[in-house]
């Protein structure tokens, strides 16, 4: 059983991939709560951490939660937005943190559908979820967007990186890549060693640093001087075009 938060078709924003169109459903549920990345009012509320808010704080948005107990209702809901479409998207599967259920049965067979089917699957994570591969080969077959956290998400250095978890992923798939977000301070104080401690042992993995920002007059204010920062040493700049594009609309 997996909780599914939305699903939508948009463009890829960030990494790799960006500008390709895609289809992405977002899971519910998320091991860290990164207090530091931003605040919103929703609900009468003043809230604190990252931009799927409505994945994450289950207390406020369990509502939007729907219960899936078969993968074939995920299938139903990817053959909906197929229909419009005479060719083969990208699938995304993100949150929150999918990973939760990377051992669920559900969450499972639907992975197992979408590359069997040959679709390209990106599994947007944290990295902090160390998955057993040869138990659950599918996984080999997707791509990985690891979005390990820095410093500045607020939490412990302990709780956001699982060196164990990255090797496996690093070793057992075809292609996968790390993604940094990025704002001034921390860009000033510790983000390249924070960065290479993390990446430092896997030199062939490519590297992409975005701008921290939900909104766009944020992320102006953080991307020159991570674009900069790339150019120093040679990181991959990705800005965040859900951002620039549509600001703080939904499912985008």
């Amino acid at each position: 059983m997996v909780y599914l938060v939305e699903h939508f078709y948009s463009i890829q924003g960030e990494g790799k991939f960006i500008g390709t169109p895609s289809i992405f459903f977002r899971f519910g549920g998320c091991n860290l709560k990164c207090p530091s990345f931003g605040e919103y009012f929703i609900k009468g509320k003043k809230l604190f951490g990252c931009d799927s808010v409505r994945a994450v704080n289950r207390k406020l948005f369990e509502e939007e939660w729907q219960r899936v107990e078969e993968s074939q209702t995920l299938v139903d809901i990817l053959d909906e937005h197929l229909k419009n479409l005479d060719f083969k998207p990208h699938i995304v599967l993100t949150g929150g943190e999918p990973l939760l259920y990377w051992s669920d049965e559900v969450f499972y067979s639907f992975v197992e559908y979408l590359v069997n089917e040959g679709f390209i699957v990106t599994i947007e994570t944290n990295a902090t979820i160390k998955i057993d591969f040869a138990k659950f080969p599918a996984y080999k077959d997707a791509v990985f967007a690891m979005a390990v956290k820095l410093s500045n998400s607020g939490e412990p250095y302990e709780k956001r990186v699982n060196k164990e978890a990255i090797r496996a992923i690093v070793e057992n798939t075809h292609y996968s890549f790390f993604k940094f977000t990025l704002g001034r301070g921390i860009i000033e104080f510790s983000a390249y060693d924070e960065i290479v401690d993390i990446v430092g042992d896997y030199p062939e993995v490519e590297v992409f640093c975005m701008p921290l920002g939900d909104r766009i007059d944020i992320l102006r204010k953080n991307d020159k001087v991570v674009a900069e920062f790339c150019m120093l040493y040679g990181f991959i700049y990705s800005d965040r075009l859900q951002v620039r594009l549509w600001n703080r609309e939904r499912m985008r």
